[in-house]
């Protein structure tokens, strides 16, 4: 069969004749890789084939090269790299000809194709001349596809490959893509393909964005091109001005001031919802770039110090002119749009949360006047409307702005639970939910708690969309309070809550009863269970006692009807059931904790059969583990009969290292049952150590494994104390090894990641020092203090250091200096740098406070 019809059949309406052909060409693929790529190269430049065989015949090429996933990313690369020069010059030709296609699609995809190779090849220093070839071609030609699908492949180059490698031509690639986006352009293809050039490479453009000339001729190309005849085009220009205006905020004042302001509350107006929509978005990501810059502010004064970037208060400015937009486009709400559906209405409520967070207060009295008269209008788009943005800005202003507000809304909201109309009903329980989340304290129990809980228990016999907002609102509503009586009574025997509790828990159990899950409401339910029991009181016990034994009836029902099982709908059915299920029941093991031992026997039995019965689905799995860990930490020395029966489970999952969640959790438990069992977990910790070791070793499993690894060995220690020392210089070797990694200012994922590795390995000591301190053991720990305080002096130096790395460090210094209180290394903790941390107190968190004043006396005994 020859490549056309190969190709063909991959697109055939008939399920097998597909799947065949799909299987023939990952089989030449494997088995004959140049040959394939050069075979599919040919199709993709054959002007006698049809178009989609083309195009199939492309994106197979595009595949071949470029993966989402690294280390598969990495293979392809290495394998394109192997080719044969001569071939890899042909196909490279190959998709620099079909640029120049009659066939537009053909050229779209050849362009695909060139941005694929170039990811390749041009950050390993190969292809050098590509981007002078596709200049040249934007710059000479005339032909309207070639300028077309060059831009495009530019634009695919530049959103791929980092900025530093494309640096140096720069300047060249920003013109020729401006240049294509001049009104002066005849063509709107090549304007729109140079447009959304433009957009993917704002990010390597900075440099030109500091010189002020070339900033007002892109800002001005720009301005234009959202005043094109051709709405795609504005379309475009206007997602460029969103991602310039999170880019380059800090330049924005003078381009608002002339232009940005009038064009963006015109485009919020247009008929055409994808423009507008790019007009809303604009002012929300306006509304980010404020919201942090506060936040930065707030930071900045904590240590004294003037932020980096000042607010320009955009949001503050433009609030008479964008609110009575944004809260017109409220009330276009459609009757039948689909609850995922992003549209316009469902923007502007976005756009308003974000405005109110940016601008604080001011946001009240410019929208008061609105739902004061639309709250009660005949027209449900009016009433919804009112409701939308009440529930908007509840999250910025003073709480005590919004109190009085809230306390007059409240009553009037309850009622509208009962609307006639599904989208306000809808949209009221959610704005309920945000004052049970947000403002708590205007719910007065006297007052509000009966009609509210009322409403929103007979809102769960509505349909599912409102089910799940009472259920989010009912969560949000056990949560606050919960949170409240902890801060402010402490040892509550009871809430305003315990009234209800039996009611509320047994309507959302009811809620649960349903195969069904549209608008994932059973989920909330369940979701919203676990709330009511993580914050019951001592009075609410009973009804939490009888909810694990309904919720344990459940999963035995769900294990027998297993087999049962049809299909991949089923199979996810029963997967997230078990899921929701499984957090139950560590809510309740965490609320009962020792209490929980009467039903221990029958909690581990049905895991056991769970995680047998899972089989490889890491989700139930993980949630299976969460549950023993709960269940360990609960039961502490009482969980010693159930883990000779579970460890035949707990190795395979630590061994599966491909499935980083669950290999996590894997991790997690071992730290679980050292703490629970402690000097007991003694005889497990020979064979704890040796995978865990053997896991560090692995070249497929995610380095964030081996950082929970890293702190696992901490737990170990911390638990066998000096049983640990057989494993204690190997321990060392690594951590000290693991320390010695230093982060490039230039990669912020790389400096991350250090800063999270560095924070795994101060927990590591401090566990092998506080399980060696008052032991005979202790002096094995002499050898190692150096390279300890060696990576306790680089956290400390880092400018960018947490406050838990601080507090860690602080505590691990006052953990040696008590280990070794007879001045053994009296030398190392009068080291100046020391002194120097334990001078500073700035920015400093009460908690880390507390453990430096113990730290500064452990260290004054140990060199008195």
């Amino acid at each position: 069969m020859n490549a056309s019809s190969l190709l063909a059949n991959t697109l055939s309406p008939d399920a097998a004749t597909r799947q065949t052909a799909t299987q023939q060409l990952e089989s030449a693929s494997r088995e004959n890789y140049p040959v394939y790529m050069l075979m599919l190269s040919d199709e993709l430049r054959n002007e006698n084939s049809q178009i989609h065989t083309r195009n199939a015949a492309g994106l197979a090429l595009k595949n071949a090269l470029s993966a989402r996933d690294s280390t598969r990313q990495d293979e392809y690369s290495a394998r394109w790299m192997a080719l044969d020069v001569d071939a890899r010059q042909k196909i490279k030709e190959g998709s620099l000809l079909t640029l120049a296609s009659p066939q537009p699609r053909a050229g779209a995809v050849a362009a695909q194709v060139v941005s694929a190779i170039a990811a390749v090849e041009l950050p390993v220093g190969q292809w050098p001349d590509l981007v002078e070839i596709l200049l040249g071609f934007i710059n000479t030609s005339d032909d309207t596809n070639l300028k077309i699908a060059t831009l495009q492949a530019i634009g695919y180059i530049c959103e791929t490959i980092k900025p530093e490698v494309l640096a140096l031509r720069s300047n060249e690639i920003l013109t020729a893509v401006i240049h294509g986006a001049r009104k002066e352009e005849p063509s709107s293809e090549v304007q729109l393909a140079a447009v959304h050039a433009l957009f993917n490479s704002l990010e390597f453009v900075r440099d030109n964005f500091d010189r002020e000339g070339e900033r007002n001729y892109i800002m001005q190309v720009v301005c234009e091109a959202t005043q094109n005849p051709s709405v795609s085009v504005q379309v475009g220009a206007f997602e460029c001005l969103v991602k310039i205006m999170a880019l380059y905020y800090d330049k924005m004042a003078f381009y608002m001031e002339q232009a940005l302001f009038g064009l963006t509350v015109m485009g919020m107006k247009h008929s055409d919802e994808r423009v507008a929509l790019q007009a809303v978005e604009f002012w929300t990501t306006v509304c980010e770039e404020e919201i942090e810059l506060a936040h930065e502010a707030r930071e900045a004064a904590e240590y004294d110090e003037p932020p980096e970037l000042e607010s320009k208060h955009f949001a503050k400015v433009a609030l008479p002119e964008v609110i009575p937009v944004l809260l017109n486009l409220l009330t276009q709400q459609e009757e039948d749009a689909d609850e995922g559906e992003w549209n316009l209405a469902m923007s502007a409520g976005t756009c308003l949360n974000y405005m109110a967070q940016a601008v604080a207060d001011a946001i009240v009295p410019a929208v008061i006047p609105f739902i004061e008269a639309h709250i009660k209008a005949q027209d449900w788009h009016q009433r919804e409307a009112a409701v939308m943005t009440f529930g908007s800005i509840l999250d910025g202003p003073d709480p005590q702005v919004l109190t009085p507000l809230v306390n007059q809304a409240l009553p009037l909201l309850i009622g509208m639970m009962n609307d006639e109309n599904l989208h306000v009903k809808d949209t009221t329980a959610w704005t309920l939910g945000r004052i049970c989340d947000l403002l708590i304290v205007t719910i007065k129990p006297d007052v509000h708690l009966h009609p509210l809980i009322s409403a929103l228990v007979n809102g769960l016999s509505d349909r599912p969309r409102i089910v799940t907002n009472c259920c989010w609102a009912l969560m949000n509503l056990a949560d606050q309070i919960g949170i409240y009586l902890d801060e402010y009574i402490t040892s509550a025997s009871e809430s305003p809550l315990s009234p209800y509790f039996e009611g509320i828990v047994s309507a959302l159990l009811r809620v649960t009863e349903t195969t069904a899950n549209e608008s994932n409401f059973r989920t909330s339910a369940y979701e919203a269970i676990t709330s009511y029991v993580s914050h019951s009181t001592t009075d609410c016990i009973p009804v939490v006692q009888n909810t694990v034994i309904a919720i344990l009836q459940r999963m035995e029902q769900l294990l027998n009807m297993q087999n049962q099982i049809v299909g991949v709908d089923d199979r996810n059915n029963w997967n997230e059931l078990q899921s929701n299920l499984c957090s139950v029941v560590i809510s309740v093991i965490r609320r009962l904790g020792g209490g929980i031992q009467p039903m221990a026997d029958r909690i581990m039995t049905l895991i056991l059969q769970l995680i047998q019965g899972a089989g490889k689905t890491s989700t139930v799995l993980e949630d299976t583990f969460l549950v023993v860990g709960s269940l360990a930490a609960a039961l502490e020395a009482g969980f010693a009969p159930y883990i000779q029966a579970f460890l035949p489970f707990l190795y395979p999952a630590l061994k599966a290292h491909e499935d980083t969640q669950l290999c996590m959790v894997a991790v997690g438990i071992i730290g679980d049952i050292s703490r629970a069992l402690g000097d007991q977990s003694a005889q497990y910790a020979g064979a704890f150590m040796n995978v865990l070791l053997e896991n560090l070793q692995s070249n497929v499993l995610n380095r964030n494994v081996k950082i929970s690894i890293l702190s696992c060995f901490g737990d170990i220690a911390l638990a066998i104390g000096p049983a640990f020392d057989p494993y204690l210089n190997t321990t060392m070797d690594v951590l000290r090894q693991a320390g010695s990694v230093q982060p490039n200012p230039l990669d912020f994922d790389l400096m991350d990641y250090v800063a999270q590795l560095r924070e795994g390995i101060l927990e590591a000591y401090t566990g092998v020092v506080t399980g060696f301190k008052n032991t005979e053991k202790s002096p094995a720990l002499l050898p190692h203090v150096p390279s300890i305080l060696e990576l306790v002096h680089q956290c400390l130096a880092d400018e960018e250091r947490s406050d838990s790395v601080v507090k860690l460090s602080f505590g691990l210094i006052g953990d040696l200096a008590d280990c070794f209180p007879n001045g053994q290394i009296k030398e190392h903790l009068l080291e100046e740098w020391i002194a120097h941390e334990f001078r500073s107190k700035r920015g400093m968190q009460q908690e880390t406070k507390k453990t430096l004043r113990w730290a500064r006396e452990m260290i004054k005994r140990a060199t008195a």
